[in-house]
Order: structure tokens, then C-alpha cells, then sequence
């Protein structure tokens, strides 16, 4: 597909300390624009990185229909750069534009968007443990109007950012028993915008309580766990990997699906089914909550050393390198980073 290329005139790789990358603060030099409009998709545009004007009336503002998608790009030893399961994320933000009523984007733009874009920013990505770049393609509405309909046009953007770990510490997470994230019917397996908006009261006043995140519960009886922040959740009960099934309300996260086909092929047993909080107690008290972790695209893997429920703490074992969670992210980490066999395709070389 034919892009537009502007490149920038100054670097700004010589002001980036990569010693020091905190999630999410640092983008490279270029971004992917591109419109739809009249019912077809324009050319795309690779242009500097920077700000772009919309009018007060741009429906986005006012309606939250907006998406977006996260995912990570890494480089070896041999400066090779690999994209981690790059079609999922294609297809995960279509899933998501279709339930926000959003054209498609097409395969050709939001993959050799980002190859484009990676190639001519490769100078970005970092190496090293913990750390990749991060990209964000991000997508919403843009027409000049505020009645309460879908838009007719729409515009993606991708963009970059060279990452460090987004947690740095195991995770005190509270468990949430009267707000809810999403409920049956409506976007919680969409990576819609305005989920992750909504979240932000309940979880500052849990940070107020000293928390750093919240464990939801389902919208209907606060009685099963099903995500924490913009994570999956796994247990380990004794020897067992267990996480919440997918469903409406919880996001089919890459990273979770990854983990759960690597656990199974190491031999671990994995169950996919309902996890009430009565259960997480239950297994706590016996002693058979023995680690409890958060996986998605940007934290990976994050442990979590005590959940918070009705006034009581339950503090979980020490994480050790012999826990589910630590094998599994070092399985991770080799694959992406070619220093053990990928013999599950993941990979793909730019």
C-alpha cells in the first residue's frame, strides 16, 4: 500500500534518557494518520509526531466512540526487531470498531502502518530486560456534529513509545464490590475508550485506601472476579493455573491467551471457568492460593502480594522464581526475544 512519508527534520532520539523510560511519557519521532471520509480510507500519511487541531464539535468529544489497541514490538541480541503477535491485534481492534459501530480498518493499514513506522523509528526501540516499544494505534470519530448517532468519518493514528516496566512492584489490588467495570450487553470485550474512563473514580479511591488497583467483580452480583485495571487475572490454586472464562463483559487479552497456550505447553494445568471471591477466600484461608497475577500487553506479567476484600487483607507467599507466574514470563521473554525456539508463530521479523 502506497504511504505518505514525511520525515522530521531534528531527532529528538539524542533527548531520550533510555536508562530511564517510564511507561507511556517518551514517543519516537513519527506517527501513522490516516482519515476515512465520504465512505473510503484516504492515503496514509507517516508525519512527525505532534499535535493536530479538532473542532469542539468532533463527536469523539462528545460520544466516546473511540478504540484503541496496545501491543509490543522487541529487539535481540543480533538487533533483529520482532513484532509479537501482530494479526491478533489487527483483528482484536476490528472486533472492537464493530461494536462501536466503526468502519474496519483494513489489514494493510494497521499492519504496514506499523511495520513503516517501526522501520523508520527502529532507532527507539530499547534492549534489555523489561524493556520494548510500545505501540498505539487509537481510532475514533471526527465528524463536526453532536447529535447522538454514529459518525460517518473516522481517523487512526499510530504512534510510539519506547517502554520500561509498567508496574515495578507486586501489586496490592482491592477487591471491588459496588462499581463496576462492564456488564453483560455491553463493550467490556471492546477495547472501547470509555471502559477505561469509567474506571478511574473507583480506582482512585482505592489508591486513596492504598491500593494500586482493583480486582472487578460482575456488574449483576459483585460475586465473580473478572478483571483487574486493564489486566486478566490468574490464580494459582496449588498447582493449577486458573482464569476467569471469557465473556462480554472482559477483554480477550493477547497476552492472556499467550500465557495460557505457553502454561499448557509446559505442562502446567490451566482451567478457563467462573471464580467467585468466595472461592479466592475459601483457597486463601487453606492455604491453596498460592499466587494470584495480572497479564496484559502492557504490564505482561504482574504479580500481586495481597488482595483487599470488606476490610480484610490476604496477603499472598513471596513471590519466588519457582512461582507459575515467574516461569511463564521468562518463557515469554525468550520467546520474543529469539532466545528459545518460537514454535508457536508468534514472532515475525521486520
Amino acid at each position: 500500500m502506497d504511504f505518505n512519508i514525511e520525515l522530521i527534520k531534528e531527532s529528538r532520539l539524542n533527548t531520550v534518557d533510555f536508562s530511564n523510560l517510564v511507561f507511556g511519557k517518551v514517543f519516537s519521532d513519527h506517527m501513522m494518520v490516516v482519515d476515512f471520509e465520504n465512505g473510503k480510507w484516504n492515503t496514509p500519511e507517516i508525519k512527525p509526531y505532534g499535535k493536530f487541531l479538532v473542532a469542539p464539535s468532533m463527536s469523539s468529544l462528545h460520544h466516546a466512540q473511540s478504540i484503541f489497541e496496545g501491543l509490543k514490538v522487541y529487539k535481540n541480541e543480533n538487533g533483529d526487531i520482532l513484532f509479537f503477535r501482530l494479526e491478533e491485534n489487527q483483528k482484536r481492534l476490528n472486533i472492537s470498531a464493530e461494536r462501536m459501530c466503526m468502519p474496519a480498518v483494513p489489514k494493510e493499514i494497521f499492519i504496514e502502518g506499523i511495520k513503516k513506522l517501526v522501520e523508520i523509528d527502529k532507532n527507539f526501540i530499547p534492549f534489555g530486560e523489561g524493556l520494548s516499544l510500545y505501540v498505539r494505534p487509537v481510532y475514533f470519530a471526527t465528524d463536526e456534529a453532536i447529535g447522538v448517532k454514529a459518525s460517518q468519518n473516522y481517523r487512526f493514528i499510530i504512534f510510539t513509545t519506547p517502554t520500561g516496566l509498567f508496574y515495578s512492584e507486586p501489586l496490592k489490588v482491592k477487591i471491588e464490590t459496588h462499581y463496576s467495570r462492564s456488564a453483560e450487553g455491553g463493550t467490556g470485550y471492546a477495547k472501547a475508550a470509555g471502559n477505561y474512563g469509567g474506571s478511574f473514580y473507583p480506582t482512585k479511591k482505592a489508591i486513596e485506601e492504598g491500593f494500586h488497583q482493583l480486582i472487578w467483580t460482575d456488574a449483576k452480583e459483585n460475586k465473580y472476579v473478572e478483571e483487574s485495571g486493564a489486566m486478566n487475572l490468574m490464580f494459582a490454586f496449588d498447582d493449577v493455573l486458573v482464569t476467569p472464562s471469557l465473556g462480554p463483559s472482559k477483554l480477550a487479552g493477547i497476552t492472556r491467551d499467550s500465557i495460557i497456550i505457553l502454561a499448557k505447553s509446559l505442562g502446567i494445568k490451566v482451567e478457563e471457568r467462573n471464580i467467585s471471591v468466595d472461592e479466592i477466600l475459601e483457597k486463601h484461608q487453606q492455604g491453596k492460593l498460592k499466587e494470584a497475577f495480572g497479564v496484559g500487553t502492557a504490564a505482561v506479567v504482574a504479580p500481586i502480594s495481597l488482595i483487599g476484600y470488606n476490610g480484610q487483607i490476604l496477603n499472598l507467599p513471596p513471590v519466588s522464581d519457582t512461582n507459575i507466574s515467574r516461569i511463564i514470563a521468562r518463557e515469554l521473554q525468550k520467546i520474543r526475544t529469539s532466545s528459545t525456539p518460537d514454535n508457536f508463530g508468534w514472532m515475525e521479523k521486520l
